[in-house]
């Protein structure tokens, strides 16, 4: 499926990214979806609440997770996007950033690449080039299995802010099409909760930087830590944190509850008149 990356600047409306773990490990999720049946049900079920697109995740990288062969990932991610791309109306990115991955992944029906490591890994920038879809590039302080050790920034906002005009110019050097570029600043990557609340004061600073802004913010333990709430009860919050995203400028907010952050953007749209 051919896909172009939102505009808010050109007038798109913000886009809803339903995330689709078929891991057993993912912080929120993991395990949810033991078979392709229920992975696609789920898709199904987050497409009828009106996921703009979907994002196929085979390994966790939350704080802690521990890396996963390229073939466990080929096997758990190919199967699900073929099945989707061939069953479901809206464009399928993958979360990954093995190059062999996102290979596999654009041949099975793939139209996104969503690479939290920025294209940083062995062929990934090479790959991503020549498989000619739109790609989001991610900063992240550290690794999955350290990050947030002890995060530390001179001015986090700037700091992420350069390192991602860094990435988005190594892609353009390495032949990736301009505008098929999106970032995401990685709101708990490497960060601690004031990093992240600064970072989401700021965000719109990174959304004048020109590409489109993915926002992954949903049940984050940075809502945990504000609201005292666990993992599974952190719906409200999360579509909180979706509008102020929006409100900032992103483009695609990647969501698990899609209905309610649908609903809220709906909302927003028909006050603000967007």
């Amino acid at each position: 499926m051919n896909w172009n990356l939102p505009d808010r600047a050109a007038g798109d409306p913000v886009q809803v990214m339903g995330i689709l773990n078929v891991t057993p490990d993912s912080f929120s999720d993991g395990g949810e979806l033991p078979t392709t049946e229920a992975a696609i049900n789920r898709a199904r079920e987050m497409v009828a609440a009106g996921a703009d697109l979907l994002d196929v995740g085979g390994e966790s990288t939350r704080p802690g997770a521990e890396p996963v062969s390229e073939a466990e990932e080929l096997d758990r991610v190919v199967p699900i996007i073929e099945r989707l791309a061939a069953e479901v109306s809206v464009p399928i990115s993958v979360d990954t950033s093995k190059a062999a991955v996102m290979a596999a992944a654009v041949r099975a029906g793939a139209a996104m690449i969503n690479d939290v490591n920025a294209l940083r890994a062995e062929a990934a920038l090479a790959t991503a080039a020549e498989l000619g879809v739109p790609v989001c590039l991610m900063h992240m302080q550290g690794e999955p299995r350290s990050m947030q050790a002890a995060p530390r920034y001179d001015d986090v906002v700037a700091d992420v802010g350069g390192f991602l005009k860094e990435r988005v110019a190594a892609a353009r050097a390495g032949g990736i099409d301009p505008d098929k570029i999106c970032v995401d600043p990685g709101f708990g990557f490497g960060k601690s909760l004031a990093h992240n609340v600064a970072l989401l004061r700021g965000l719109g600073q990174l959304t004048r930087q020109g590409e489109p802004v993915l926002v992954g913010l949903s049940r984050k333990s940075m809502l945990g830590e504000i609201t005292g709430r666990p993992v599974d009860q952190r719906v409200v919050g999360s579509a909180a944190l979706a509008l102020l995203a929006a409100q900032a400028g992103a483009s695609i907010v990647r969501v698990h509850d899609v209905a309610p952050t649908v609903d809220a953007l709906r909302v927003l749209a028909a006050v603000t008149g967007g």
